[in-house]
Parts: structure tokens; C-alpha cells; sequence
């Protein structure tokens, strides 16, 4: 049983190497580059959308007087 232990522990970091050393290659910087500016090209929000918000702040429940 801890050969069978010992091989899949072999075997899984060897796996963990390749896929770092497989992401961290000069073959994807380009990509790599890309997914980094992901979040920065999401198109912006409304102009309708922003006068809606309360401006007590995130909470946006009426309170009726």
C-alpha cells in the first residue's frame, strides 16, 4: 500500500510541475498577457443604472415616512 501512496505522490507532483512549468512558458506570455486585461475590458455600466442607487450607500431598501 505505500508503494501504491508513494507512486501517486510521485506522479501528482510531476503532474503539478508540468502544468507549471506548461503556464509559465514563453509559448503563452501572449495569452497569458491577454486573461490579465480581462476584467479591464468589461463594458461600463449605464448611465440609468447609477442614478437608481440609493445614496444612503449600498443598502437599497425604500423607508417609507
Amino acid at each position: 500500500m505505500a508503494i501504491i501512496t508513494a507512486c501517486a505522490t510521485v506522479i501528482s507532483m510531476a503532474a503539478f510541475l508540468a502544468i507549471c512549468w506548461w503556464a509559465w512558458s514563453a509559448g503563452r506570455q501572449p495569452a497569458n498577457a491577454e486573461s490579465a486585461m480581462l476584467p479591464f475590458a468589461l463594458p461600463d455600466e449605464p448611465l440609468a443604472a447609477r442614478h437608481e442607487r440609493s445614496p444612503a450607500g449600498a443598502n437599497n431598501t425604500k423607508q417609507e415616512h
